[in-house]
């Protein structure tokens, strides 16, 4: 991970943020693979329960 320590470019990536934060109140589409245990890529320890916890608190699967 690597650490932004100018202020001036930490508080030019927070506003990126709120940007595209924004705009995607107007509709996001979140795509989460299906776990497959033969594709170490998507492992479905990860991908599953992430799947599971979106859908509980709400979101729609389309």
């Amino acid at each position: 991970m690597q650490k932004i320590h100018k202020i001036e470019r930490q508080n030019y990536l927070k506003n990126a943020y709120r940007v595209l934060l924004t705009r995607a109140r107007q509709g996001m589409v979140i795509v989460v693979p299906e776990g497959d245990s033969e594709d170490p890529t998507r492992n479905p320890d990860f991908y599953d329960p992430t799947f599971a916890y979106l859908h509980e608190i709400g979101l729609q699967t389309i």
